[in-house]
């Protein structure tokens, strides 16, 4: 069965072994038996995890390549085991198997997602006569028994499946759209793009855990419709994001405010690129004494980012509140309802040390992560707090309650940006420019792109054969910096998609040509 991610990425970004995924050389029913348990317990709501068989790995937990791999005659071997293994789980429960080949060796990877039934007891060791079940749980890198107050803790998740998890039962299997399904996964670069059409949707959404239910009577998850549905708004009220703009400060009486809807993954999309186009620009210092002109943003992107991002994540969709973006010359405000966990101490929340033992939305955050759009292990805040550093902005602010009704992150203005994203002029030696940062794969891009060009004639026109080194390396950072634009926003993966310059990215061209 193919896994609905990019097993070979995941290796070859070396992700090191930690609570969601553990790489075993060789096959140990005992070992794997309570990992197992312990991803179905999704103790900090993760989403479950996966164990990597045949793979090796150094001390410091990176795989090593090529793997060890498991031989051909051990695999239905293997298998015989692992299903009478998983029997023994308390209550039931059977992770999803992929054989894979990476290097030319054969890995076996079992998917473990968060179970529906939680608590889950397995023994320690598989064949003694007496089995003894244990509790298990993820704590970082191990698979540990949980005791004492962990164990209490854990017993009190029983049957309380995160609401993004949760079947849908006032819709049906057909509100998911295959499109978008496939869409996404030829997005992501998963291993399962490839069969993805051929599969019905029943089968394509138990595969992507986004269906759930027996055969007879099939439901959606809460998070197949908020990612697969053009109109999730239909089934979670309030999901969508508000940008509004106060040109004359907050307290003006003038305002301009757009909304954005639709699945979560475009709607986040759109909403940063909007912001971005209208409300972000850069300004050029030029100093006499010295060549090099400074440079800085109003608001840098990379901030915006992870601000909305985080609020996409960790916002409740059982509230009708929408996400708002208030943006005004002095600051710029994302409010999400409600707040963090009351487990984060508000001194932490400022000083970017908020780490949270469980996450609201487990499964929201594993998509968001498939489209680059979150880390999802609480590296948001920090990151905020380190780019408004490097771009000499005000120290960024997190807000919220002792009730925890609302969650407040505000961007203050630059210091040094005088001129408002709608133009008014400021000093004459300060210029205010939207000009994307520029890689160098993203300067050959502009380069080659000539009108409205397609991605294979882009790809076609840099010799450049590896399509996802390509889309990585060259086309998003492009898209993500403002300097090229689709021509069907709307529909991202459309046969007739073609991509042109910006005005920002024909600056950017203009500035970068040969003298």
């Amino acid at each position: 069965m193919p896994l609905p991610i990019n097993l070979k990425d995941l290796l070859h970004q070396r992700t090191i072994e930690g609570e969601r995924i553990e790489y075993k050389a060789g096959w140990n029913p005992d070992a794997t038996l309570r990992t197992i348990c312990a991803f179905a317990n999704d103790f900090a709501n993760l989403g479950g995890g996966y164990v990597v068989i045949g793979q090796d790995c150094d001390a410091d937990g990176q795989p090593v390549f090529p793997p060890v791999g498991v031989a051909d005659h051990q695999i239905d071997k293997i298998q015989q085991e692992l299903l009478a293994a998983c029997q023994l789980i308390q209550p039931p429960y059977f992770p999803l198997l992929s054989v894979e080949e990476v290097q030319g060796r054969k890995l076996m990877v079992l998917w473990a997602p968060g179970g529906q039934n939680r608590p889950y007891k397995a023994p320690a060791n598989v064949t003694a006569k007496v089995k003894v079940p244990h509790y298990y749980i993820r704590r970082y890198g191990s698979t540990v028994e949980a005791k004492g107050h962990d164990e209490q803790e854990l017993l009190s998740l029983a049957a309380r499946v995160p609401f993004d998890d949760r079947f849908h039962q006032a819709a049906r299997m057909n509100e998911l759209s295959h499109k978008l399904m496939v869409e996404f996964l030829d997005e992501v670069g998963s291993d399962l793009a490839g069969t993805a059409p051929a599969l019905t949707l029943e089968a394509l959404g138990r595969q992507m855990n986004v269906v759930g239910g027996t055969s007879e009577t099939p439901w959606p998850k809460n998070v197949g419709l908020l990612f697969f549905n053009e109109h999730p708004e239909r089934w979670f009220p309030g999901t969508q994001i508000d940008v509004l703009w106060f040109p004359d400060g907050a307290g003006g009486d003038r305002f301009e405010e757009r909304t954005f809807t639709g699945p979560l993954g475009r709607m986040a999309r759109e909403a940063l690129g909007y912001v971005q186009r209208n409300h972000l620009h850069e300004t050029v210092v030029k100093h006499p004494q010295r060549a090099e002109a400074e440079r800085f943003w109003n608001f840098p992107y990379a901030a915006l980012e992870e601000a909305l991002a985080n609020a996409v994540y960790h916002r409740s969709y059982e509230e009708r509140d929408p996400i708002e973006v208030r943006i005004s010359p002095d600051e710029l405000v994302i409010v999400s309802y409600p707040g963090p966990d009351r487990s984060i101490a508000l001194a932490d929340l400022q000083a970017g040390r908020a780490v949270s033992r469980r996450y609201r939305n487990r499964r929201i955050g594993e998509f968001l992560k498939e489209l680059d759009l979150t880390e999802g292990r609480a590296t948001g805040i920090p990151k905020i707090l380190k780019v408004m550093a490097a771009n000499g902005s005000p120290a960024p602010l997190f807000e919220t309650d002792e009730s925890r009704a609302a969650f407040v992150i505000r961007l203050p203005v630059h210091a040094g940006a005088l001129v408002s994203p709608r133009g008014e002029t400021g000093s004459p030696e300060v210029t205010p420019e939207v000009t994307p940062e520029v890689t160098p794969e993203v300067r050959r891009l502009l380069h080659v792109l000539d009108g409205e060009l397609s991605r294979q004639e882009l790809q076609q026109a840099l010799g450049l054969k590896d399509a996802e080194h390509f889309r990585k390396a060259y086309l998003l950072p492009a898209l993500a910096g403002g300097a090229v634009e689709m021509t069907l926003p709307a529909t991202p993966r459309s046969s007739n998609q073609r991509y042109r310059l910006t005005d920002a990215g024909q600056r950017a061209k203009s500035a970068s040509a040969p003298s």
